[in-house]
Order: structure tokens, then C-alpha cells, then sequence
């Protein structure tokens, strides 16, 4: 460290020339320090401007165009009518039961033969029935054997009656004929009063006998007239019951009932039925109907009576509803359309066929397309788009009839207006839609 220090007191001794003498400071200009806290208050304003300019709120969506279908509010002349899809079926169908049960033995005809009315179809057998049927009748007959008897003892009885009273009566005429003898004899003294006073006992004596006689028979004819009525309808209704038995016997040989074609029959030799089980059924030969199903929207308008048609091969045919089943099931109804004329004659059964049934005549209205968005707004509001078609806001509309075309609008909307009509699923709930198309 000494040496160091000579050294370099004797280089400035020596005058010698160092170059820290050549040396400026330069003073430099800082920037003030509130500036960066200002710029990062801007840039972050801009920030949050932009958030609350694009970003998506709780009632708005963003919803590309090309995923919506847009229609304009229209005038026009409404047609009311309901499209209906229909299924021909027969126009009468009869059901084939077994009446009484038992086993198979003979199959008569097929199944889609053609039958006439009484055609004999199948022939069944039941031991048990044959013998029941024949013990009732033997039964019945006994029965009938013992009124018969009952009848004629009545009838016997009624004419013993009228056999006493014939003979009263004579012996009533003698007693009085005799009695009218000897009343002058005995006045003129020829006759004993003994003997006239016991004629006159015998004559009164015969005059009740007879009065009894026709009391008892006219008390015996009123009994033997009931018991005889009574009679008489028991056995009638004996008769009627060995009829019911003989009939439910000769119901094992099954015929139709109805003229048609049979269906639905499918039975096997040996095979056993039970009562009342079905075997097949009959229809209606050359005429049919359509049974349809119609949106429980309509119930309260859907009448019987009213007018459809059907188009089939270019041609018109007119029907009408003869039955409404007033059921809902899965959202629709049901009901029956029959032919008010000549039916398309290529139809089969099974056969699905096009109707439009007419509610009412057609009259002006505003009208937009029916789409998919009554369903899940049941036609309470709808998007009304912008004028420059950027966005769409929610409006409550009051909607009226409806076809399968169009919607009649009859408050909140005026035509030339243009609304959302493709389904409102992901956005039913927001007020307001951005549209943006499949370019941005």
C-alpha cells in the first residue's frame, strides 16, 4: 500500500496529463412518474369497454342466422282445416267369441274366406256341456210331465164342481115342483102339515146346497185360474231355459253372424278354447272407413257431422266424421271418417291415406308460417327480428287458428314484419338474440 501511494503522488508531481479531465456530465430528462399509471388506466377503461360492448349478458345470445328460418308477417285468406293422417280400415266389424268353451274337432273354413251369413266355421266339443244340457232337459221334461198332471187334476176338479151343481140344481127343481103340489092340498087340509113342512125344510135345504155349490165353484175357478197362470209361465220358463241350453249346445258349431271376409283366425284341430275367448272377427265386405288421429288442440272443435275429403289419384272424395273418441293418448284423439259417397276403389285395408278435414270457411286474416316454435312457446310470445337483421327481440303475440301452412296472428303482430319460426331450443328464456351470419 506505501509503495502505491508514492507512485502515484509522484505522477502528479510530475505533471503528468490523465484524460479525466476531458470528461462532461450529461444530464438526462426522466419521464414523470404518474404517466404508466395513467396509460394503464386508459388501456384498462378500453378493456372493460370492450368487455361490456361484446360480451354476452344473461337475456342475450348470439345465434348464427343460418340455423334459424326467418318468415314475414303476411295478409291473406286463412283456410281452417286440420291435415289428417288416415288408416282405411272395415267399415263394420263383427268379433268372433266362442260362446261356450271345448276342443276343436273340425275346421270349416280360412282364414279370409268370404262367408255368408250362417256359413257354419268351426265345429267344437265339450262332454261336459252335452251331458249338463241333456240332464236339464230331461229335468224339464219331468217337470212339465208334473204341471201337465196338476192341469188335468184341475181341470177334473172344475168339472166334478160342475157335475154337483148340475145335480143340486135338479134336485132343487124336483124339491121345488113338489113343493108347489102339495102347498093346495095342505091349504085345503088333503095334506098332513108334517109332511108339507118337511117338503118346505128339503126345498129351502136344496136352495142353499146350490148357493154353496156355486160360492165353492166360483172360489175354486178363481185359484185354479192363478195356479193354472202360474203354471203356465213356470213351464214357459222351463222351456226357455232347455231352450237356452240347447242353444248354448248348438253353439258349439260356430256360423256368422254377419256376411264378410273373415280375419284373424288362426285355430288348430285339437286345440281347446275357453269361453269367451276370441278366434277371429268379420268384416264388412266392400266398404270402409278411416280412423285418424288428431291433436287434442282441436277436442273442443272437432264435431261430429263435419266435412273432410280425401285426395287420392287426382280425385276428390268426400267424407265426413260419424265418431269421435274423446281419449287422449300421446297428445291426440281419435276418430272415424266414413264415405258420404263413392270410396276410392284401390284402397286396401291398412292403407295409409291424406285428409283435411274443414273446421271452417276460409276469411282474412294476418297470418305467419306455422313452424316449430308454437310447440315450446305454445304461440304466447316470438323473436321479432331487427329491421337490419342484426338482432331479435322476444314479443308477446296473441295467436289464433292454425293449419298445417300458416298461423293466424291476431294481436302483436303487423304484416311485413319479420319473426323466428324454426325452433326456439337454447333460447327460449332470452329477450333479445344477436344474429350473426356464417361469415363473421
Amino acid at each position: 500500500m506505501t509503495v502505491h501511494l508514492a507512485s502515484t503522488d509522484t505522477a502528479r508531481a510530475s505533471g503528468a496529463v490523465s484524460g479525466s479531465g476531458m470528461d462532461r456530465v450529461v444530464s438526462t430528462r426522466r419521464l414523470p412518474k404518474w404517466l404508466p399509471w395513467a396509460a394503464g388506466a386508459i388501456v384498462l377503461l378500453a378493456l372493460v369497454g370492450l368487455f361490456w360492448t361484446y360480451a354476452p349478458r344473461g337475456t342475450t345470445q348470439t345465434v348464427a342466422t343460418d340455423r334459424l328460418t326467418i318468415s314475414t308477417v303476411t295478409n291473406g285468406n286463412f283456410e281452417d282445416f286440420i291435415p289428417l293422417r288416415a288408416r282405411v280400415t272395415p267399415l263394420l266389424t263383427v268379433y268372433l267369441d266362442a260362446i261356450e268353451g271345448g276342443r276343436v274337432e273340425r275346421i270349416l273354413v280360412e282364414d279370409g274366406t268370404m262367408l255368408a251369413a250362417g256359413q257354419p266355421i268351426v265345429e267344437l266339443s265339450n262332454a261336459e256341456l252335452q251331458l249338463s244340457t241333456l240332464a236339464r232337459q230331461t229335468e224339464v221334461e219331468q217337470q212339465i210331465n208334473n204341471m201337465r198332471s196338476q192341469e188335468l187334476a184341475l181341470a177334473q176338479t172344475r168339472l166334478s164342481n160342475e157335475r154337483a151343481i148340475l145335480e143340486a140344481g135338479l134336485a132343487l127343481q124336483k124339491t121345488q115342483l113338489q113343493y108347489n103340489r102339495e102347498r093346495p092340498l095342505a091349504e085345503r087340509g088333503f095334506l098332513t102339515a108334517k109332511q108339507f113342512a118337511d117338503t118346505a125344510a128339503q126345498l129351502r135345504y136344496e136352495e142353499r146346497r146350490l148357493a154353496a155349490l156355486r160360492r165353492g165353484q166360483s172360489n175354486d175357478e178363481r185359484l185354479q185360474s192363478s195356479q193354472l197362470s202360474q203354471q203356465r209361465a213356470s213351464m214357459g220358463s222351463m222351456r226357455s231355459g232347455l231352450s237356452i241350453a240347447r242353444a248354448n249346445l248348438d253353439a258349439l258349431n260356430l256360423r256368422a253372424p254377419v256376411a264378410g271376409q273373415l280375419s284373424g283366425f288362426n285355430l288348430q284341430v285339437g286345440e281347446s278354447l275357453a269361453r269367451g275367448q276370441r278366434i277371429g272377427q268379420i268384416d264388412s265386405p266392400g266398404r270402409n272407413k278411416l280412423k285418424a288421429g288428431v291433436d287434442e288442440f282441436y277436442l273442443g272443435r272437432v264435431q261430429l257431422n263435419q266435412r273432410a275429403t280425401v285426395e287420392r289419384g287426382g280425385k276428390r272424395y268426400d267424407a265426413r266424421i260419424a265418431k269421435i273418441y274423446p281419449q287422449v293418448q300421446n297428445g291426440q284423439f281419435q276418430v272415424d271418417l266414413v264415405f258420404t259417397g263413392a270410396e276410392p276403389a284401390d284402397i286396401q285395408r291398412g292403407q295409409t291415406l291424406q285428409a283435411k278435414l274443414t273446421l271452417g270457411d276460409p276469411t282474412p286474416a294476418k297470418m305467419i308460417p306455422n313452424g316449430a316454435f308454437y310447440n315450446e312457446t305454445g304461440g304466447a310470445f316470438v323473436f321479432v327480428v331487427a329491421p337490419d337483421g342484426r338482432s331479435a327481440v322476444k314479443r308477446a303475440v296473441r295467436l289464433g287458428r292454425r293449419n298445417d301452412a300458416a298461423i293466424e296472428v291476431l294481436d302483436g303482430l303487423d304484416p311485413g314484419e319479420r319473426v323466428i319460426t324454426s325452433p326456439y331450443t337454447g333460447f327460449a328464456d332470452k329477450d333479445r338474440l344477436d344474429l350473426s351470419s356464417a361469415k363473421e
